[in-house]
């Protein structure tokens, strides 16, 4: 697809540490330069933590950067936290998507996944979803086969959305899923890897005013998409499983999955390259293989046009072998 020189769009995403610069070493490369590549730039936001070096290295893979001031919700009452995951506490940044008001359209993106087929098709959702401000996303797989005892107890199999997906949803623009009026409350739940979004400086500053004052933030278990779920409930467009392949998906939706359709994989829970190459008994065998790949691929050629010593100390050092 060929960008038009009146559609300001752009891919964005959120780089707040080195340790994160493996995977989207990856994914710029394979978003900006492989056989199926975007038109549209990927634009990294940045927060004042980040180190120079790091800059530079996002730079030289041929990002745009964008500076952005980290946003945090107010602290517990009891210092306790429910976040999935600790490192969540940070994930309240990629809103800040919201105030790239330099673009239209921006397509939020997070680093730890591998474009595989070209998407930019997303930037042609129809006007009416763009002049109503709406979001666009994949559901929440809430399947937890690792049974996770810091997820919901409702997040079984049975309540996951993604059963309500064949191979017969896969148009972005004219997607047949729809929810039930009995449908479980998981069904209203989205993946924050991927959304589609305009960008609006009154809404940034509503989503700002309300993480930092709103004590009932901080009962999200998994904080920015909760967040949208709960802010655009009944509205968004659910978007096909295809442009935010989940890797467990692979096998917890084994009768939606497809490898040829995948579009976008998003390496959640464990990322390949802090795991190292995948054995063959390993459930991620084949998604994780398709990373190491293009890893691979990548160290052998151009190295996403580093230099060497940033390849060095900021990749290959960030990579299990």
């Amino acid at each position: 697809m060929v960008a038009t020189s009146i559609q300001r769009a752009c891919f964005a995403t959120l780089i707040t540490a080195e340790s994160l610069l493996p995977g989207l070493a990856v994914f710029s490369h394979s978003l900006l330069r492989s056989d199926y590549a975007s038109a549209y730039p990927l634009v990294v936001m940045v927060t004042p933590k980040l180190s120079q070096r790091g800059r530079t290295a996002i730079e030289q893979m041929g990002c745009i950067i964008r500076d952005v001031s980290p946003i945090y919700a107010p602290p517990t009452h009891n210092g306790e936290s429910v976040l999935a995951y600790a490192h969540f506490s940070e994930v309240w940044t990629k809103l800040r998507a919201f105030d790239l008001t330099e673009y239209d359209k921006v397509v939020l993106v997070d680093s730890d996944m591998l474009v595989r087929r070209n998407m930019d098709e997303l930037f042609d959702l129809p006007e009416t979803f763009w002049e109503a401000k709406k979001i666009a996303a994949t559901f929440a797989c809430t399947c937890n086969p690792r049974k996770m005892g810091t997820y919901p107890a409702n997040w079984i199999p049975e309540n996951c959305g993604f059963r309500l997906q064949t191979r017969n949803t896969l148009n972005v623009t004219n997607n047949t899923t729809r929810l039930g009026t009995s449908a479980p409350e998981t069904h209203n739940l989205l993946n924050s890897g991927l959304v589609v979004l305009t960008p609006d400086a009154q809404v940034m500053e509503m989503i700002v005013h309300k993480i930092s004052t709103d004590a009932g933030v901080n009962d999200y278990r998994f904080p920015d998409q909760d967040f949208l779920a709960d802010l655009h409930k009944g509205r968004w467009h659910i978007l096909p499983w295809t442009y935010n392949a989940l890797k467990p998906l692979r096998y917890c939706q084994s009768e939606m999955w497809v490898d040829e359709e995948v579009k976008n994989v998003h390496y959640i829970i464990d990322k390949p390259w802090l795991s190292g190459p995948p054995p063959p008994s390993s459930a991620d065998f084949v998604t994780h293989s398709w990373w190491w790949e293009a890893y691979r691929s990548l160290q052998a050629s151009t190295r996403s046009n580093l230099l060497m010593e940033l390849w060095t100390e900021l990749i290959e050092k960030n990579v299990s072998e």
